[in-house]
């Protein structure tokens, strides 16, 4: 037995034997830091009036409408429309049934933010949504309306584009 422990204690002194300390000599003089920059000149300062902008607002151009379009104005919209709430259309929709349309809460304007992925057209341009009625309007991000839809049953809507496009969301 003293011999196993005899062998351990002289494994672990060869093992410490190996080491060194490998931390920074600070007692050597050899100070080969980078040399100091030296100062540039800086020219004086200038003052004086900035000139008008030019080009009217900085602000982009406030919506065209956000009035329902003709073809989809309440009176004109589908006997059977439902009611609608915004929280009911969160989410992801199928278009048409070739590409989706997604709706969020997030605040983006006066309505909020949304989007497609795959469609085609009008559509590629959506950024935000809001209700408006029974009806679910489809708005560019300068607030523009590219359309709309309204309620025909659960989990699905049937409206148009601007130009008159039929528009079928469905999950």
């Amino acid at each position: 037995m003293q011999l196993r422990y005899a062998m351990t204690g002289l494994v672990v002194v060869l093992s410490l034997a190996g080491c060194q300390r490998t931390a920074y000599d600070y007692s050597s003089n050899a100070s080969t830091g980078p040399a100091p920059l030296t100062a540039q000149p800086v020219p004086s300062v200038q003052g004086g009036q900035l000139p008008p902008p030019t080009g009217g607002s900085q602000f982009p151009a406030a919506p065209t409408t956000t009035a329902p379009m003709p073809g989809a104005e309440p009176g004109a919209m589908a006997a059977n429309a439902l009611d609608i709430t915004k929280e009911s259309m969160v989410g992801s929709w199928r278009v048409n049934g070739s590409c989706d349309m997604f709706l969020t809460l997030t605040n983006l304007g006066s309505g909020s933010r949304g989007g497609t992925r795959g469609c085609v057209g009008e559509l590629t341009a959506m950024g935000s949504w809001e209700v408006a009625g029974k009806q679910v309007l489809l708005k560019d991000r300068s607030g523009n309306q590219l359309g709309s839809v309204y309620k025909t049953a659960d989990n699905r809507f049937q409206g148009q584009t601007s130009t008159g496009q039929s528009i079928s969301l469905s999950r």
